[in-house]
């Protein structure tokens, strides 16, 4: 009997789960996706994006958590995606800072997590309005028949700012998220960002929800001058390779 009365006691003495801010009807989902860990609303998960949805396909999103200090992880979430996850993102030498483009099939929250060294999460997000469908439509390049002539091909630019690099990077890919009849899920799966020395800068995972030819934004530790390889890999394993050479505050290197 004592057992089970301190069982009890626990129970009542263990915190509530943090109630959702967004009355969010799948936020038991999205906060079974940060690993257990504590949750906690922070304003200073800062999510920008435009409030309508104007193109579900492609919408764009920036989670800014440089006010935090010992970020070591960023996700990127749509509540009532079909994938409510987007990208996984671990600024290991790199601001706590992405921009990306992603896909929504409804009207959603959209949210950035960040996780803490303790592995605390801080989560911030907002309602959009969209009219849905982003994660059921063919991608435009399967309609123009030209996607597997692009495949592996990346661009960019990395320009300095003080003893930071902006890196803007883009990859040629059709981002299918297998809800299409007869296209099966095949997307951009991983990519690392790497010093001169072969040293991690940062790295993400990416989901099919993320938008078709994706685009992200980061800003890593490296000066002027310095090099950069950027290595992708998609989950047929076709690889996507590119050195930059970080340029001065003036212009971005391609």
């Amino acid at each position: 009997m004592r057992s089970l009365a301190l069982i009890a006691a626990a129970l009542i003495a263990a915190p509530a789960s943090a109630a959702d801010p967004l009355g969010s009807p799948n936020w038991d989902g999205m906060e079974r996706l940060l690993d257990g860990g504590p949750v906690r609303f922070d304003p200073r998960v800062r999510v920008i994006v435009p409030m309508i949805a104007e193109n579900q396909r492609s919408f764009p999103v920036v989670v800014d958590a440089r006010g935090i200090a010992g970020v070591r992880r960023i996700l990127i979430l749509a509540d009532l995606n079909p994938i409510p996850l987007a990208v996984d993102y671990r600024p290991l030498k790199a601001a706590a800072y992405l921009s990306t483009n992603i896909k929504l099939d409804q009207r959603t929250p959209v949210r950035g997590a960040v996780q803490l060294a303790d592995g605390s999460w801080l989560v911030g997000g907002v309602w959009v309005d969209a009219a849905g469908g982003g994660c059921s439509m063919p991608s435009l390049s399967r309609g123009r028949g030209d996607w597997a002539q692009h495949l592996g091909e990346v661009r960019g630019g990395a320009w300095s700012v003080g003893e930071e690099a902006r890196l803007r990077l883009a990859f040629r890919h059709p981002m299918d998220t297998g809800f299409v009849a007869n296209i099966p899920t095949y997307n951009l799966e991983s990519v690392e960002v790497k010093a001169a020395d072969g040293s991690l800068l940062a790295s993400f995972e990416v989901q099919a929800s993320v938008a078709e030819d994706p685009q992200f934004g980061l800003i890593v530790q490296a000066a002027a001058g310095e090099a950069l390889t950027i290595a992708g890999r998609d989950t047929n394993g076709v690889d996507y390779d590119a050195r930059l050479t970080v340029a001065g505050a003036s212009g971005a290197a391609r």
